[in-house]
């Protein structure tokens, strides 16, 4: 993973997560990386400071390996705080378009297809569906990457 600071054309700062370099330019080409606060989808990276390692660090160059990101909890919608803000329900509502238009629905067999894909059984491919807390835990543990996002309702709905 790497992580990036990102700006968007308003100006509005934020970090974003990726597999590599190569994944955030594509994201970034296709529209899919949103800026939180506006939902600009015109996003650059922006400058970062470097990572420096703290003294005491063991010697010899080894290379720091950044955090994974933090898994999100899940969200219901309206936000926690009330009213979820346009912008949020805007790019939770791309999200899910793209999702949908882009990837297989497995449905409560979630879990388990993303197993045979992990171990090359299957055809490797985008997918979404449910699972259970206990599912998705079990997913984790077994060094299986998958996200959870709060799944907004349709624009046309």
């Amino acid at each position: 993973m790497i992580h990036y600071q990102l700006r968007c054309a308003a100006g509005h700062e934020f970090d974003g997560w990726f597999k590599n370099s190569d994944g955030f330019e594509a994201q970034a080409a296709s529209s899919l990386v949103a800026c939180p606060s506006c939902g600009n989808t015109h996003v650059e990276r922006a400058l970062m400071t470097p990572g420096i390692p703290r003294k005491g660090r063991e010697a010899g160059g080894r290379e720091l390996v950044p955090a994974p990101a933090p898994e999100p909890e899940p969200a219901s919608l309206p936000a926690a705080g009330g009213i979820m803000p346009d912008a949020v329900r805007a790019a939770l509502q791309k999200l899910r378009e793209e999702v949908e238009k882009n990837c297989d629905y497995v449905g409560a067999d979630f879990a388990e297809e993303a197993r045979r894909i992990h171990h090359g059984e299957t055809m490797p491919r985008g997918i979404y569906g449910e699972s259970t807390d206990e599912e998705a835990e079990a997913l984790a543990e077994e060094g299986i990457s998958f996200a959870r996002i709060p799944w907004a309702p349709r624009n046309d709905s």
